[in-house]
């Protein structure tokens, strides 16, 4: 088992790391559109998303991996009627097999963000 911190990801909020290595599997924690300064990007949620997505392939790259590796994504939205916005940007970062994905509207996230995503993902991608 390996944790996984990524130097272009902004920090963690708390006392965990950006990933954990098993195997040739990696799970992510939730990353939420902070830049490296710790600001939330903007208000919208379509740049917000965008700012999500790039963290995440900040720490999927740290792990050794990319996002045509991600086999699970969860996606945690504070308004529903976001969600073809979100979904609109997320799309452009998958190509070929898409991987399986939940989201869930949820009352509040960290620092008040409208979207935070986690990631599994494999090494193995057949």
């Amino acid at each position: 088992m390996e944790a996984i911190n990524s130097s272009k990801a902004p920090e963690a909020l708390g006392p965990y790391s950006h990933g954990m290595k098993v195997g040739n599997m990696f799970y992510s924690s939730g990353q939420i559109p902070l830049n490296l300064e710790g600001e939330i990007v903007s208000d919208d949620v379509q740049e917000q998303t965008k700012q999500v997505m790039e963290n995440v392939g900040h720490v999927l790259a740290a792990a050794g991996m990319g996002y045509g590796n991600i086999v699970k994504t969860t996606i945690f939205i504070s308004n529903m009627n976001d969600f073809p916005l979100i979904n609109e940007v997320y799309g452009g970062y998958f190509t070929g097999k898409l991987p399986a994905r939940s989201c869930v509207e949820v009352s509040r996230l960290p620092k008040d963000v409208k979207v935070e995503i986690e990631v599994i993902a494999s090494e193995t991608n057949e």
